[in-house]
């Protein structure tokens, strides 16, 4: 069984989130089912950035890196705290040793910025949310990574990153062939409708 750490930090994007749990719920109920899902948060208890509360089945302090096989992180907005819990050094190191270890990071809109933190993004290409003056681009710019602006998903070795929700369902399946085959993802867009 491959297992994802879906890291969950205070003020995340629900609808980011719920990809990574609708794609590999589904492999594991409908495809090869050698996924699952395991919902990490900051705190016990998290807000969404529109208020939607959730309860991670773990927080961060309960884990090790050695126990999944690739980590998922979805954006957030500032005004809902986002960065102050993505950027903590326990979320920080967190990222660090995924990426060590050479597991699969996958990450949606400013989900990268936290990666970019880490340092892990230093050299390598990536993207994060584009628009509004790209300002989170430059930011990610700033902290050593290779912006590619106008490529929706940018995979670099294990890392994968996006520039806004619309790329979410790419990111989440990605992850998810990754992991498995893309025969295997390619049946499990299938039965959700996304190929004919």
């Amino acid at each position: 069984m491959k297992k994802v750490c879906l890291l969950l930090p205070n003020g995340f994007e629900a609808v980011e989130a719920s990809v990574f749990t609708d794609v590999i719920g589904w492999n594991k109920d409908e495809g090869d089912g050698s996924t699952q899902l395991v919902t990490v948060g900051t705190r016990k208890e998290l807000k969404c950035t529109w208020n939607f509360t959730v309860i991670p089945e773990k927080v961060i302090s309960e884990v090790t890196v050695q126990e999944f096989d690739a980590l998922a992180l979805p954006g957030g907005f500032e005004e809902a705290g986002f960065y102050e819990d993505a950027y903590r050094p326990d979320v920080l190191e967190f990222i660090r040793e995924f990426d060590r270890q050479g597991k699969i990071i996958a990450s949606i809109c400013v989900g990268a910025l936290p990666l970019g933190k880490s340092g892990i993004l230093q050299g390598r290409q990536a993207t994060t949310y584009n628009l509004n003056n790209r300002k989170r681009q430059l930011q990610l710019e700033a902290m050593g990574a290779q912006v590619i602006p106008d490529q929706p998903v940018v995979r670099d070795g294990n890392v994968i990153t996006s520039f806004n929700p619309s790329t979410a369902f790419a990111v989440a399946f990605d992850l998810l062939e990754s992991l498995t085959s893309t025969e295997n993802a390619n049946n499990v867009k299938r039965l959700m409708g996304f190929l004919a």
